[in-house]
């Protein structure tokens, strides 16, 4: 599927559509022009002759009209519109098959856990009234227990939209520790935030205790962030106009929510992105190569869902790459729990089946296909990504 081929398809629709829409009220607004022109002369003609005036008035109204053509017009932009609608249409036929059931494995998945993801996934978006919905009709009351972290989280980003810090300061302190393990520099950040808004109020000897208070503890592993927060102080009040104008910048405000929606996912066990939208993201991706090879096989009279593994590449883009891969670099074949990678004592890695066909079924040393060296099946080890 060429996502960027529907793309452009929909962009060419939806350029006609106001191209379309622009003409209709530019016809619209001259038509209502024309008549509201009429009423106000018909309004100001003379009682005694206002019969025979009015007549000509709507003659010449009437005239206009017939000489601006305004179907014509409406109708020419409605033709083009129309014209590309139909050509979205099949692209968009050509491109999705309606059918996806031959793509994927009859699996059974268990209802729970699944309702479970997608009121997770409402949550984590901050889409409570929704999740709050999903959870009653699923009847899945024990979801609802997901709701609670997110809340807490959202509430801390909306008070950080405000420029208030508190809230999230609060949260970090009380997670330093586990911030300090995940090696975050979030607290310091927040504090580094906070510190620059007491400044730049004007208020330096306030400033100050705030950086003797709670910068401080941070100063021996932060030296140099820590010097130029105090350098800050001799432009208390006028901080924009200093040659450390740059910690005033919104952006710093954006990075922070997001290190912190990181974190907070972190510490909760959970992914940074949603798994239910990596997880739908990666099909959309992988779909059209499967329904190909679904369709192939068919032809050929073959099942490819009873395989272990498939006998073409799924490619998916580099952010859905999770984990280390391994390819024996003798059988060429991707390492899997059955067949896992070994390290030799020379440290050339290969798969378990390519060791025991060199050591002829474990019986005797065999040499590295790589480098001179010899080795047996009990040097070598098992290596976990």
């Amino acid at each position: 599927m060429e996502l960027s081929t529907i793309k452009d398809a929909f962009d060419r629709v939806a350029k006609k559509q106001k191209l379309s829409c622009s003409k209709t009220l530019e016809v619209i607004d001259l038509v209502g022009q024309e008549i509201e022109q009429a009423m106000a002369k018909m309004q100001s003609t003379d009682n005694g002759a206002g019969c025979f005036d009015q007549k000509s008035i709507l003659l010449e109204l009437k005239t206009k009209l017939n000489e601006m053509v305004p179907m014509n017009q409406l109708e020419g932009s409605q033709r083009e519109l129309n014209v590309g609608l139909v050509k979205y249409a099949k692209i968009l036929e050509k491109y999705f098959n309606p059918d996806i059931s031959k793509a994927y494995r009859n699996i059974d998945f268990d209802i729970h856990i699944v309702n479970q993801i997608i009121a997770s996934h409402f949550y984590r978006q901050g889409l409570f009234d929704l999740g709050d919905c999903f959870v009653r009709e699923a009847n899945e009351q024990d979801a609802a227990t997901l709701k609670s972290p997110f809340l807490e989280m959202y509430g801390i980003l909306e008070a950080m939209r405000s420029r208030n810090l508190e809230p999230a300061l609060n949260w970090a302190s009380k997670q330093s520790e586990m911030l300090r393990q995940n090696g975050s520099t979030l607290q310091l950040r927040l504090h580094q935030l906070q510190f620059v808004e007491i400044l730049q109020k004007g208020s330096r000897n306030e400033a100050l205790k705030y950086a003797r208070t709670y910068l401080a503890p941070f100063a021996s592993v932060h030296k140099v962030e820590i010097q130029k927060l105090m350098a800050c102080l001799l432009w208390a009040g006028r901080l924009d106009r200093s040659p450390y104008a740059e910690f005033l910048s919104p952006s710093h405000w954006e990075r922070l929510a997001e290190e912190l929606t990181q974190q907070f996912c972190s510490l909760l066990g959970q992914s940074y992105e949603s798994p239910l939208s990596v997880a739908i993201a990666a099909g959309i991706q992988g779909l059209p190569t499967l329904l190909k090879l679904a369709t192939v096989m068919a032809a050929k009279q073959q099942e490819w869902q009873a395989m272990k593994q498939l006998p073409v590449p799924v490619d998916l883009g580099r952010e859905f790459q999770f984990h280390s891969i391994f390819v024996c670099p003798v059988l060429r074949e991707q390492g899997t729990d059955e067949n896992p990678p070994m390290l030799m004592p020379c440290g050339h890695v290969l798969s378990k089946q390519s060791i025991v066909k060199l050591s002829k079924s474990s019986t005797r040393p065999f040499k590295c296909p790589y480098c001179p060296l010899e080795a047996t099946v009990g040097q070598c080890r098992q290596l976990h990504f």
